[in-house]
């Protein structure tokens, strides 16, 4: 055993599990480039300030999970914990506001120092979308459909859920609404939620303790208090949806887990595992307040561990080529295999030594579909012999004359 152990927290993906990644992480990625996103390559680190004004100071993730550290001259910095904020900081920096708007999708690793659950560890993969300059509640009917499409190509079963929790204008009577029913039922909370029903009532709806969730089953509704702007668009973005004939269930007590959330909300949660697999919003005020012009935005972010490890097949594998060389071939065997290669074949050119029987042997153990003999006589006559592996019929492939 080897005396160096992998950090708690952090995770080798290798096998099937590496090939449900990346199948689950490709997919998203056609389904973005369909619905017109273009890439955005940003940094791991930023200024921990980034994240303090963006997330909120007093939420879970910058109070208790930041992977933060200073660097040689004292400044602080942190391993991002998600993407938004960093994408906005670029969207400013970069002046991408010079467009009327524009869609942008990032893909990378994340950072949170929380307790390791199923399909979320310290560090953790997302893809992320965001979509900057518009208002219009079409826009977030068009970024759920995309969550749905998703969903549905990869035929997981999950359940959207929506809901609006309003802007500057309606959410103080809200606030207020909420703090004062919290001290009603203040002996039915956690802990954590009496220190957060006064500074950050909102968050009391997020909590997963199971007192706290009966406590607010009573709670006011954000529904209840939208000003005419935000109930307009609440009732916009519903009527969309029914119109794309995507399947929702309004939840009045999702709120999401950061502070810079406007308007709409939404999840998408894995019936079979009851976990979150992707999950975004609008945040209508967070690029003017990050220092750039007023700017409407909305975005997501699909977590690729947990959506992988929902997956129940992989489509078939193109079938596997196994080159044998025997003698003094191995030119020829390299130019078989580019070949093959070149048509757009999975080849893999053996690299062990023996005779027929342990080379067969191997390609079989490497779980190969047809094995490609090459040997002195199949070098002079210039073609291979094909065998399949399953049944042991062997044909004799000429080259063509340009090779």
């Amino acid at each position: 055993m080897s005396e160096f152990q992998r950090v708690r927290g952090f995770h080798d993906i290798f096998g099937e599990e590496a090939k449900k990644f990346r199948y689950t992480a490709n997919l998203v990625r056609e389904k973005l480039r369909l619905y017109n996103f273009e890439e955005i390559l940003l940094p791991v680190v930023e200024y921990l300030e980034v994240f303090q004004r963006s997330i909120g100071e007093i939420t879970d993730i910058v109070q208790k999970e930041m992977f933060s550290f200073q660097d040689r001259k004292g400044r602080w910095l942190a391993l991002r914990p998600e993407g938004t904020a960093g994408a906005v900081r670029a969207y400013i920096q970069n002046k991408l506001y010079s467009k009327p708007y524009i869609k942008l999708f990032y893909e990378g690793p994340m950072f949170r120092y929380e307790r390791p659950q199923a399909g979320r560890y310290r560090q953790f993969h997302q893809i992320g979308a965001e979509v900057f300059g518009s208002i219009d509640p079409m826009v977030d009917a068009e970024v759920i459909q995309l969550v749905y499409e998703v969903l549905s190509q990869l035929r997981i079963d999950a359940v959207i859920e929506i809901n609006s929790i309003g802007c500057k204008v309606c959410r103080p009577a809200y606030r207020e609404a909420l703090v004062e029913y919290f001290n009603h039922i203040e002996a039915s909370l956690c802990e954590v939620c009496i220190d957060r029903k006064d500074r950050n009532p909102l968050r009391v709806l997020d909590c997963k303790v199971p007192t706290c969730k009966e406590a607010v089953k009573e709670v006011p509704k954000m529904v209840d208090f939208l000003c005419e702007e935000c109930k307009e668009h609440y009732s916009k973005l519903k009527e969309y949806l029914s119109k794309l004939s995507i399947p929702y269930r309004e939840n009045p007590n999702l709120v999401r887990g950061l502070d810079y959330y406007t308007k709409t909300v939404f999840e998408a949660v894995a019936v079979e595992f009851d976990l979150t697999v992707i999950a975004g919003g609008r945040y209508d005020y967070l690029v003017e307040e990050l220092g750039g012009p007023p700017t409407p935005a909305i975005g997501f972010a699909v977590g690729i561990e947990r959506l992988s490890m929902l997956l129940k097949d992989l489509p078939m594998e193109d079938p596997l080529y196994v080159v044998i060389p025997f003698g003094d071939v191995m030119d020829y065997a390299f130019l078989v295999a580019k070949l093959l290669r070149s048509e757009g074949k999975r080849v893999e050119l053996s690299y062990k030594r023996g005779g027929l029987k342990k080379q067969l042997e191997l390609a079989n153990r490497l779980g190969a579909k047809y094995a490609v003999i090459i040997g002195e006589e199949e070098k002079a006559g210039g073609f291979y012999t094909l065998k399949y592996m399953e049944t042991g019929e062997q044909l004799k492939i000429e080259l063509a004359p340009t090779w």
